[in-house]
């Protein structure tokens, strides 16, 4: 099999959920799995991202499946273009609608010193380009070394960084440096301080997540012919979760700091979970629902994710006339204000803007409409 559809699915599962767990209808009403760990920890939520950018290795052994046969002048364009792509859509979506209101309730540019550099999607696209980089021309064991490398020396970064309290957040090194080398305001201060989850320093990890899963589909593709290579896979799953909880002793899992432990140990649920579904989709052809859900969001991914914040963002951003409320709020309230368990309308409300977005994706792919870059 040249195509497994599990790979699109998974990938499908993964937008689904971001969307998810990144619009509950009222933020101070949320499921404790619905939302990131304080700190240290792994929820539901933390398992993601990580996804995410494991779904990104796997379609990236797709699209460097002739790599041997490409010139390094056109490899490097067409990565470094699809790497400026995403860093400046994702950017472009921090500082959406590109005003704000001010105290008197008047619309202003939002200021130079408030845009914020980093983000989900620029993440990605630093991931995508330094995968790319070390898979082209390092070869797959080269990348694989590195990556491990990359795992060790972070953690080593870290420890040194401040060793009487490297893995708090005050105490994390790359704080010092974002503040020094971009300055505090550009940064993201949902901790209540400046504070980047998507900065520089603790992308080596993710890169490493990356390449991990770039290998596993490359495996799929080449040699999953039978149950023998599931096993083989599962293995490797239940391995990776074991090693990453087992360096969570030392190193804690947290996915702010994107610590080695948890790429390991998300890595191992993401290969196993990818298992699962080969076995239920390729092997025993199970369809349904559900398949049909993830597999609509399995296409314009890009798209679908940033519509996904540009829509909260414009409710969020509209005033609804003598209320205090915004449009987000005001039609979660009109919907689900009243329930007395208020963490299940919010999650409820949450799922209705999921079925939104799938409902976008569907008319999309009904019409044949890709958005690619």
């Amino acid at each position: 099999m040249n195509r497994f559809k599990s790979l699109d699915i998974f990938r499908g599962f993964t937008v689904a959920a971001m969307i998810l767990v990144n619009n509950p209808g009222n933020y101070h009403h949320v499921y404790t799995q619905l939302e990131h760990s304080s700190w240290h920890g792994c929820t539901f939520t933390d398992l993601i991202f990580p996804f995410f950018l494991f779904a990104v290795g796997n379609s990236m052994a797709f699209s460097l499946k002739k790599i041997d046969e490409t010139p390094s002048p056109v490899f490097l364009k067409k990565v470094t273009k699809r790497f400026l792509l995403l860093f400046l859509i994702g950017f472009i979506l921090n500082i959406f609608p590109f005003v704000e209101w001010n105290s008197q309730h008047q619309l202003e540019w939002l200021p130079v010193e408030k845009h914020r550099y980093f983000g989900v999607l620029q993440r990605i696209a630093l991931c995508y380009f330094c995968s790319a980089l070390l898979i082209y021309y390092l070869r797959d064991k080269g990348a694989v070394m590195v990556s491990i490398l990359l795992l060790l020396l972070y953690w080593l970064f870290c420890y040194i960084g401040n060793p009487n309290d490297p893995y708090s957040l005050e105490g994390w090194f790359g704080t010092s440096l974002d503040i020094k080398f971009f300055g505090a305001s550009h940064l993201y201060h949902g901790e209540g301080t400046a504070f980047d989850p998507e900065d520089l320093w603790s992308a080596s990890a993710a890169i490493s997540q990356t390449i991990f899963g770039y290998i596993t589909g490359k495996y799929i593709i080449q040699k999953l012919a039978g149950k023998k290579e599931l096993i083989y896979l599962l293995v490797w799953g239940v391995a990776l979760i074991v090693a990453g909880y087992l360096w969570s002793f030392v190193f804690p899992i947290n996915k702010k700091i994107w610590t080695s432990s948890y790429c390991i140990f998300t890595t191992g649920i993401a290969l196993s979970f990818l298992t699962l579904l080969i076995y239920l989709i390729e092997f025993l052809k199970i369809k349904g629902p559900l398949y049909s859900l993830f597999d609509g969001f399995g296409k314009n991914t890009l798209f679908i994710y940033c519509l996904s914040g540009i829509i909260p963002t414009i409710c969020n951003f509209i005033l609804i006339p003598d209320t205090r409320q915004n449009l987000w709020d005001f039609t979660y309230q009109a919907a689900f204000g009243n329930w007395t368990n208020q963490a299940l309308g919010s999650a409820l409300f949450a799922l209705l803007f999921v079925f939104l977005n799938w409902l976008i994706a569907f008319l999309l792919r009904k019409n044949n409409i890709y958005v690619k870059i």
